[in-house]
């Protein structure tokens, strides 16, 4: 019976734990419900491709299927404002993970084992990045791969849909070379006489795709479209 007191405490304390783990995914999932109201708000596919605002993003993952167990390990972003990139308005996180990460993925991406230790959890990195987009489109190089991520991690963190607006580059760069097979990030930059700096890291990456997805704008400007309802309906013909 001596011990019971102690038992007490244990208990006591294990329920304030997971009572305010509870408390801060309840506000967690009402800020993305909220969120989702908020983007009906912004009809970005009438806006003038020059004028368009969007978060240019990119992660770094442990493989390409979440399904399969692969995880997130960074998310790097940028806005583009009213067809600017601007570099002060920028996010970048790294994500816990406390397995052993293969060898391969830390020459490529330059993240270590500490690193990933010391980082805030899925959830946490992921609201953070919401409340970085808010409710502008987002942009990714090869966007299956994000969107595949995204969808995985907030219907497991929220219990709720990936439901931002997502453009792909190749939205853009299959109007002007429809014959082009390279989904490349690298090949794409040196094709347009971008200077590759930060390659494999999720914010560098996401600086590199918004440099050729404006540069990419531009070019398609040039060949009839005004917004991305004209890049959408030019993309179908083309099918």
């Amino acid at each position: 019976m001596a011990l019971e007191p102690f038992f007490q405490f244990v208990r006591k304390l294990n329920n304030n734990r997971f009572g305010g783990l509870q408390s801060q995914n309840s506000q967690h999932i009402a800020f993305m419900r909220q969120l989702h109201r908020e983007m009906n708000e912004y009809n970005v596919m009438e806006e003038p491709l020059e004028k368009i605002s969007a978060v240019v993003f990119d992660i770094e993952t442990t493989g390409f299927y979440p399904e399969k167990g692969d995880r997130i390990l960074s998310i790097g972003a940028v806005k583009i404002i009213d067809g600017q990139m601007l570099e002060s308005e920028s996010f970048y996180s790294l994500v816990r993970f406390e397995e052993e990460l293969p060898e391969g993925i830390k020459r490529l991406t330059g993240i270590n084992n500490k690193e990933l230790l010391a980082a805030p959890s899925l959830s946490d990195v992921m609201i953070q990045f919401f409340k970085f987009a808010q409710d502008l489109p987002l942009i990714a190089h090869h966007s299956s791969h994000e969107k595949k991520f995204m969808q995985n991690a907030s219907w497991t963190m929220f219990k709720t849909s990936f439901k931002h607006r997502l453009f792909d580059t190749s939205f853009l760069y299959r109007l002007i070379e429809p014959q082009g097979i390279s989904i490349k990030l690298e090949d794409f930059c040196v094709r347009n006489g971008i200077e590759i700096v930060d390659r494999h890291h999720a914010l560098g990456d996401a600086k590199l795709t918004a440099q050729l997805w404006l540069c990419y704008i531009i070019k398609v400007r040039n060949a009839g479209c005004e917004t991305m309802k004209d890049v959408y309906e030019k993309i179908a013909k083309l099918s």
